[in-house]
């Protein structure tokens, strides 16, 4: 069972047990997932067979991520609430790649096998090129060895097959970091201002200081996601205001 918009090939789908295979978790996780909330209920097909879709594929994923960044079922609620309610599986895959961005970077050095095995497909000289564009990797040391991002090749995989320019990818990634890194800029100059110097000013003790900044860490993934949603806002309205409805 799949479905399409005209023109485009129809999205795959899975039943509950190829879906918790493709994810790396139990059934028994799927359907717990479902109770909860967290994960949207499947399209019941012929037979009452439920049919999940890439966007289930991808909530799993970003519910693995948060609880690798030590948040709880309840926190993960709350964040997945937030979240606009038609987010597609390239806009959660984004959102997956932001919260893993919260941790230390983690760029591992591998070679053109390991990475094609990761990737779940051969890849050409071109794609190579395009995935260093958007950053998901860099030269390695040696020949055919490359540093690669491992939180963001899932995501890089799927926009190969979207017909961009390699130049094109390139001034967007740099449009993209000169605007985040000036908002990055501001709101700590804004966090140092407002809230820390105060802070700092009215209590000296080693633990306050440690209990500021660790309250600094855990405002990370706030941040994160409000810039994330408001962007994706943004750029929604940019594309409607260009395109009327085909934005």
């Amino acid at each position: 069972m799949a479905t399409g918009t005209e023109g485009q090939p129809p999205s795959p789908t899975y039943t509950v047990d190829e879906l918790a295979a493709r994810a790396g978790v139990t059934v028994r996780t799927v359907r717990f997932y479902g109770t909860r909330g967290l994960l949207p209920p499947p399209v019941i097909g012929p037979r009452r067979v439920g049919h999940y879709g890439p966007e289930h594929l991808s909530r799993l994923a970003l519910i693995e991520e948060l609880q690798q960044r030590g948040m709880t079922l309840a926190a993960i609620e709350r964040y997945l609430e937030q979240l606009p309610p038609d987010l597609s599986a390239q806009d959660l895959a984004i959102h997956r790649a932001l919260v893993a961005s919260w941790a230390p970077e983690s760029a591992e050095v591998i070679d053109r096998r390991e990475l094609e095995r990761r990737a779940g497909r051969p890849l050409s000289d071109e794609d190579v090129d395009r995935l260093a564009a958007m950053g998901v990797l860099d030269q390695g040391p040696g020949p055919e060895t490359f540093r690669l991002d491992g939180t963001l090749l899932r995501l890089g995989v799927e926009l190969l097959d979207v017909p961009i320019p390699h130049e094109t990818i390139l001034a967007s990634r740099t449009v993209l970091l000169d605007h985040a890194r000036q908002a990055a800029q501001e709101l700590s100059r804004l966090f140092r201002d407002e809230v820390w110097d105060p802070y700092r000013e009215r209590e000296a003790d080693a633990d306050h200081v440690a209990a500021m900044k660790s309250l600094s860490a855990h405002m990370q993934p706030i941040v994160v996601q409000a810039l994330v949603t408001a962007f994706q806002r943004s750029l929604r309205e940019q594309l409607r205001g260009a395109f009327g409805d085909e934005g």
